[in-house]
This record gives structure tokens, sequence and C-alpha cells, in this order.
């Protein structure tokens, strides 16, 4: 796939902008080669402060979205809950977006690769989920 027109769009939500930007940037930068599929941070509030923003996960989510599906990976729990609250209100994020029980690191990265390598969102939110089992010992 040379453009990322049907690839799923990952959104990475955090507490902090530079948590968020700096995740983005390393799983894009481990995705390597050929095209990436699109990847947007959507992190900290609007002025600047840490905390979660319903707008700017909202825009991050329709900046990415192909049609494909969109995945949305977060950090802390009330980032599940601004998540889960734009789910149920049916029209903030776009249609096929989805929360992915994932760890935030290893599993934007996973993430990446699998939308990047043209996987559909539910092979992207497994691969994503299966970081939790990545062994460190």
């Amino acid at each position: 796939m040379s453009d990322d027109t049907q690839r799923v769009g990952i959104v990475l939500v955090s507490h902090s902008a530079a948590v968020a930007t700096a995740v983005a940037d390393l799983a894009t930068g481990l995705a390597g080669g050929g095209g990436t599929a699109p990847i947007a941070a959507a992190g900290g509030t609007e002025d600047g402060g840490l905390g979660t923003s319903a707008e700017l996960i909202s825009g991050a989510a329709h900046s990415v979205d192909r049609g494909a599906g969109v995945a949305v990976l977060v950090d802390l729990g009330s980032a599940v809950l601004t998540v889960k609250a734009l789910l149920a209100e049916g029209d903030e994020l776009p249609d096929g977006a989805r929360l992915v029980d994932a760890p935030f690191v290893e599993g934007a990265v996973a993430a990446v690769v699998t939308a990047s390598a043209g996987g559909d969102l539910d092979a992207v939110a497994a691969a994503a989920g299966e970081a939790y089992g990545y062994r460190k010992e």
C-alpha cells in the first residue's frame, strides 16, 4: 500500500502533550519503511496543562480517519473515561473508532506497525493488546 487511504488511524491520548507526541514519534520511527499509518497525539488540555480534552481527542480522531477505523490508546484512567464518554455520545468520534485496551507505549508501537502493514482494526487492536504479554526479563 503506497498511501494511508485504507489504513487504520491511531490516536494516542495522554495527560501530557509531550508524552503523547513523544510516543507517537517513537511508534512512527519504529514502524519504519514505506508509508506509515496516520497517527495523532491528543495530549493535555487546550491551554497546555496536564489532563485530557474531549475536543483534542475528537479532533485527533477525525484527523486520522481514513474510513478503516480509528484505534484510540490512552495512558491513564480518566483518559479512558473521556474516550468512553465520547464513544457513548455517538457523534463525537468517527464511525469505527474504538478504545483499545493496551499498554500505552508498547501498544502504540504494535498498533502503528500493524496498521502501517495494512492490518484492519481488529488486527490493530489485537496486536496492541498482545503487548501486555511482552516480557522484560
